[in-house]
């Protein structure tokens, strides 16, 4: 089996979830940090009791290691830099998302990718769950028939403090490219236009627009409607939103935590004023790592099959146009074409 050798740039508390996964695999080794911060890499090595070099620089980590893969932690605004970086001196990168700041940035590393020939992926840790996983399924087999319309509410109160809580679209740009792309993976479409409206409600701690409204046509010809608030106290949904998607024969829901559940249209029963229905069941069908730990091993799996991951950046960046696109949206107050 490969040996991969791994060099970690960023080393705040997401940092610890990607190494995790390696210490569980034989086949990967750290061999070196980067933080602009040294005290911060220097205190992050010794808590992990990582005996490995640690650098202010990607470039002369690179250099001096010579990595098969750079694991990107580091904040939005750095993404572009650092993968760009590490493309270019030869080395696969997994990411954190988003890609980057703008569209523009996020295309140039897909256009960075294809030329070097090297494969950047990105974390879209909530595609890799059992639940999720069975929605999809029964989506794809037709169970609830032609998919009509897809809405997710994701309403929760986090006080992440840091860079977050001074973005100017802190729903829309960091967290709300979890749940587009969820709808994406689920019905198998990608968004043709967006109208949205993005507000900053009262009690907000946030800078920017901690609220939205999103209204998205897909090219099969379905309608995403995305409702969600990070300051909405009280009743919190899960951080995989709540879901609710109707067909021509049925209904599916799904809270983002148990199984999905759906009911479809009883073909034996007397008609009546309310379509009678029938409750069926959906059954997980996955036996890899859950979150994180599921989107690394696609990534690894991708490399040792010579193809793009699932969360390739070709396909992320169809996430990631959404997510600008909307934030377009709000403050032009028009629909958006993508």
């Amino acid at each position: 089996m490969s040996r991969y050798k791994v060099v970690l740039a960023g080393c705040g508390s997401m940092a610890n979830t990607w190494i995790d996964y390696t210490d569980q695999r034989n086949d990967v080794d750290i061999v070196g940090l980067v933080d602009v911060n040294l005290k911060t890499a220097k205190a992050f090595a010794e808590m992990r009791k990582a005996d490995v070099p640690v650098f202010t620089k990607l470039r002369e980590a690179i250099e001096q290691v010579q990595p098969d893969i750079v694991f990107d932690v580091t904040i939005p605004a750095a993404h572009k830099q650092v993968v760009t970086t590490a493309l270019e001196a030869g080395c696969h990168v997994f990411g954190e998302k988003p890609m980057a700041e703008s569209f523009e940035d996020a295309q140039s590393l897909v256009e960075t990718a294809e030329r070097t020939g090297k494969s950047y992926s990105v974390m879209q840790n909530r595609r890799y769950l059992k639940t999720i996983r069975a929605l999809k399924e029964l989506l794809s087999n037709n169970e609830i028939g032609e998919t009509g319309s897809i809405n997710a509410d994701f309403f929760l109160a986090p006080r992440f403090g840091g860079f977050r809580e001074e973005m100017a679209s802190p729903l829309i740009m960091d967290m709300a490219i979890h749940t587009f792309d969820q709808a994406r993976f689920i019905t198998g479409a990608d968004a043709v236009s967006v109208y949205c409206h993005e507000y900053n409600p009262p009690g907000s701690w946030y800078e920017g627009n901690a609220s939205a409204v999103c209204i998205f046509e897909m090219s099969n010809g379905a309608v995403f409607t995305y409702r969600g608030s990070w300051s909405a106290i009280g009743m919190p949904t899960s951080w995989e939103a709540e879901w609710r998607i109707t067909g021509s024969r049925g209904s599916a829901c799904w809270d983002g935590s148990g199984l999905p559940a759906y009911e479809v249209m009883d073909e034996t029963a007397s008609e009546d004023f309310l379509v009678p229905v029938q409750k069926k069941e959906s059954y997980p069908d996955w036996s890899g790592f859950e979150g994180h730990w599921g989107c690394l091993d696609e990534m690894f799996s991708a490399i040792e099959e010579k193809r793009r991951a699932e969360t390739d950046c070709r396909d992320n960046i169809k996430s990631m146009q959404m997510v600008f696109a909307a934030m377009e949206s709000a403050k032009l107050s028009k629909k958006i074409r993508l």
